[in-house]
């Protein structure tokens, strides 16, 4: 029996528009036999997710899948298996996710926080209407790197640079920090940019990222063709605005493709994002290859090629600062999480303490 032979015609085209394929129904396959139907969650909200199905919109409960760990919890963007019926009527699992968007939570304690499931790419959104944070940016791609989805960066709200030389410096500034990233400047009120976006975007699922007052709420719009989320005017003081989403939504482009849509972060912390960083900063990653130690941290080892680099103005002093800065925020975000690693931190530290002091005494007897 086929995967496609396994359900209905109809019910194979109903839930195609969000994303499913002979891959997904080949992995369904043996729920399908107990009479549980197929879905994909559209939105979670306390417990409770609105899930797409051949039947329509469900209303189900997650009980049966909340476990201890955040990063298992029923997510936007999961296609699941769901009771064809009952009051209430239960998510009894989620099919393996193909890739995960992971940040780590603002609490103390270390947890990290899925935002979507099963992403294809991932749309940065940046307003032109404030000065850019070419460091958060940095930071919102290795999570996207990270995630397995391929991201693009978009500068919200283009009219408001109406000169084309001061426009393209900042596409320039962006594409200097977004190395392997297409970035383009999009404006929602005069259309431009938006014909390439909705072709980005009209293949698999895509997610929306970024602050808020970002233009988030009126690109969906845009995409969707229909005001479909509420905005909000942002604050002329800074560019920022109110949090318009509240929760993650799935919605199916006309076009093709689907979007997750995300309310604004404030916070964005990394989550055991080591190859995510080091593809934001590939060419540092390169350049660290040709320094003297393996272990080169950069910072006044002879030999270094970064520091050559910086030197020489081939790279951005504020590049490499920023480099270091997520280093480390991600190595301490493992080694709270991981013993191991953590053991491995400490032993790092202690060795280059001790360096340290050897070179100070060092010095010392030099000048004595």
């Amino acid at each position: 029996m086929t995967s496609r032979s396994a359900f209905s015609a109809s019910a194979f085209s109903a839930l195609a528009p969000y994303g499913w394929d002979e891959a997904w129904a080949d992995t369904f396959a043996p729920y399908a036999t107990e009479g549980l139907l197929p879905g994909r969650v559209v939105r979670v909200d306390r417990g409770q997710c609105d899930v797409v199905t051949a039947d329509g919109v469900l209303r189900a409960d997650t009980a049966f899948v909340t476990p201890h760990d955040p990063l298992r919890v029923v997510c936007t963007g999961d296609w699941v298996a769901v009771e064809p019926g009952g009051n209430p009527r239960y998510v009894r699992t989620y099919l393996p996710r193909r890739t995960a968007f992971v940040r780590s939570t603002s609490s103390k304690r270390s947890e990290g926080q899925i935002l979507a499931a099963n992403v294809d790419h991932a749309i940065v959104a940046v307003s032109l209407a404030a000065e850019l944070d070419l460091g958060r940016i940095e930071r919102f791609l290795a999570l996207a790197w990270e995630s397995g989805a391929q991201p693009l960066v978009v500068l919200t709200k283009a009219d408001l640079v109406p000169d084309a030389v001061t426009r393209a410096h900042l596409v320039q500034d962006v594409e200097l920090s977004a190395p392997g990233v297409t970035v383009l400047p999009v404006s929602a009120v005069d259309g431009d940019g938006l014909d390439v976006l909705r072709a980005a975007v009209g293949d698999g699922t895509t997610v929306l990222l970024g602050q808020s007052g970002a233009g988030k709420s009126t690109l969906v719009n845009a995409l969707v063709g229909a005001d479909v989320m509420d905005v909000q005017a942002i604050r002329d003081v800074d560019g920022k605005g109110r949090h318009t989403t509240t929760t993650r939504n799935l919605l199916a482009l006309p076009g093709g493709g689907v979007l997750i849509d995300t309310p604004g972060l404030r916070g964005v912390g990394l989550w055991d994002a080591e190859s995510g960083v080091g593809q934001v900063f590939a060419e540092i990653e390169e350049l660290a290859q040709q320094c003297r130690f393996h272990d080169c941290a950069h910072g006044a080892e002879p030999g270094c090629a970064v520091l050559a680099a910086v030197d020489a103005g081939e790279l951005q002093v504020r590049r490499l600062e920023s480099y270091r800065k997520l280093v480390r925020e991600n190595q301490w975000i493992v080694a709270k999480t991981d013993a191991r690693a953590r053991a491995e931190l400490r032993r790092d530290w202690k060795r280059k303490g001790a360096e340290g002091r050897a070179a100070m005494e060092l010095k010392r007897g030099r000048r004595m």
